[in-house]
């Protein structure tokens, strides 16, 4: 096993950490991801090691001697290398005391043998370490075996314990694209969230969005484990019904999996953009079970784009406080199928120019509305011609990345002598309507407008500034 071959200048602090905790009486073992990703041959951002056979003092008063260090942690038998992505640490025994992800006690013990402190760790492919003096790998619960062969299996019956190991099994099985054992979804469904904080929901649903390379086996574990009761939104998808000549791929919940492995094809590897979309694309038809009946010899769903707004609100809500995020994604939601008709009405520039307005951004749409279009197989992928249709009008218009923003302002009407007030609102949307309808483009343009307005009486409450 070549050590770390993708992060080179991390081998020398490793092993002068391993040879100084050797010399003074333990053993410095690698652990975790990085012996994970070293065997899968991924790059490796970061090192965790574990130090058995001293002391916290002893670790501490070790270390010391080369590096600068970060003792945050160190209550916990956590130290950190300054300056470098390296961990250093305790064995640790843990023992449930209360409730959810925080609710154990952690005590490190030193003298834990090996496979017991491996023991405390979520998956068999996590629970490996290599000693880099030796060259040894010490694999007690067999993940280099489930690693070879692809498969998402828990190391022991304490992983029921902390509960958010059920939804890391989600974006794991997604991100190494293994499904997950038997035994492992079976012990999933004993298992309860015990009131887990959002936040920490949040961060493994992001870890599936923004690392899953197939998340529709993420989900498809969701659904297997039972886990999918517990986001009603998404568990009403399954089931229910698609016009087969459209959706030959089955129903909404199997269209929802292959519209998020399209998305994760086209990543852009810009987290807060690939966040936005990745949940828009997650929630685009979570309003269809309400909305779906057979009429006509067809299943239809009028009007669930606009209807996805409030069950979009309440899935998101539910694990993140950030008010942001869901006002960026629910217009993609509520607009997605906006470009196909756009597109086929032959709209002019207005059209695109009002639609920007209400998205965004319109590069997020056609993200989102690619995934969409697709997440139909064995229909093929034709590119998408609506999406590159809207992208060239909104290049042409200035809009691919913005929304259009009102060229008239407060201050020009001030200029023209109006007063500041409430008053201001009725002309200033006018203007933009104006704006949106391409009468002008310049601010002198605009002020054209504005004062033509004024001229008309647009408002009976506008009042001129009257002359000193």
């Amino acid at each position: 096993m070549q050590i770390i071959a993708s992060s080179s200048e991390l081998l020398e602090p490793l092993l002068t950490i391993c040879r100084d905790v050797r010399q003074a009486g333990g053993r410095a073992l690698l652990v975790g991801g990085s012996v994970r990703d070293t065997l899968l041959g991924r790059a490796v951002k970061d090192l965790d090691v574990e130090v058995f056979g001293l002391g916290p003092d002893e670790l501490l008063a070790t270390l010391d001697q080369r590096f600068e260090l970060d003792l945050v942690g160190r209550s916990f038998g956590v130290l950190k290398i300054k300056h470098l992505p390296i961990d250093v640490s305790l064995p640790r025994r843990e023992s449930k005391r209360g409730l959810g992800h925080k609710g154990f006690e952690v005590l490190s013990d030193p003298l834990l043998p090996l496979d017991q402190a491996a023991a405390r760790r979520d998956f068999t492919i996590n629970a490996m370490s290599f000693d880099p003096l030796t060259e040894e790998l010490i694999d007690p619960w067999g993940g280099e075996r489930d690693l070879r062969v692809g498969i998402l299996r828990h190391v022991a019956e304490p992983f029921s314990e902390d509960p958010l190991r059920v939804l890391r099994a989600m974006q794991f099985s997604a991100r190494f694209e293994f499904p997950v054992a038997a035994e492992t979804v079976a012990l999933c469904r004993t298992i309860e969230p015990e009131g887990l904080a959002k936040e920490r929901i949040f961060d493994e649903w992001r870890k599936l969005l923004l690392s899953g390379r197939r998340i529709s086996l993420g989900l498809e574990f969701l659904r297997q484990c039972r886990w999918i009761r517990f986001f009603p939104e998404l568990e009403v998808l399954v089931h229910c019904p698609q016009d087969p000549e459209w959706h030959p791929e089955g129903d909404v919940w199997t269209h929802t999996l292959h519209v998020m492995d399209a998305f994760a094809e086209e990543r852009l590897d810009d987290s807060k953009e690939d966040l936005v979309v990745g949940f828009a694309c997650l929630c685009h038809d979570l309003a269809k079970p309400e909305t779906t009946h057979f009429t006509e010899g067809r299943w239809r769903s009028p009007g669930h784009e606009a209807a996805g707004e409030q069950p979009t609100r309440d899935f998101l809500s539910r694990m993140t406080d950030q008010r942001k995020l869901i006002d960026e994604v629910v217009p993609l939601v509520r607009e997605h199928l906006k470009p196909i008709m756009l597109f086929k009405a032959g709209a002019k520039p207005p059209a695109v120019r009002r639609l920007a307005r209400r998205v965004g951004r319109i590069d997020r749409l056609i993200r989102v509305c690619r995934a969409d279009h697709a997440g139909r197989p064995p229909i093929p992928f034709d590119g998408f011609p609506a999406g590159v249709w809207l992208a060239e009008q909104a290049e042409s218009l200035q809009l691919a990345d913005q929304a259009p923003s009102p060229i008239v302002q407060g201050r020009h009407l001030i200029d023209l002598g109006l007063k500041p007030g409430p008053e201001f609102g009725p002309i200033l949307r006018a203007c933009f309507e104006a704006q949106l309808d391409g009468e002008f483009e310049t601010v002198e343009q605009g002020v054209l407008i504005a004062r033509q307005l004024l001229d008309q009486g647009a408002s009976s409450e506008l009042r001129p500034i009257s002359e000193p």
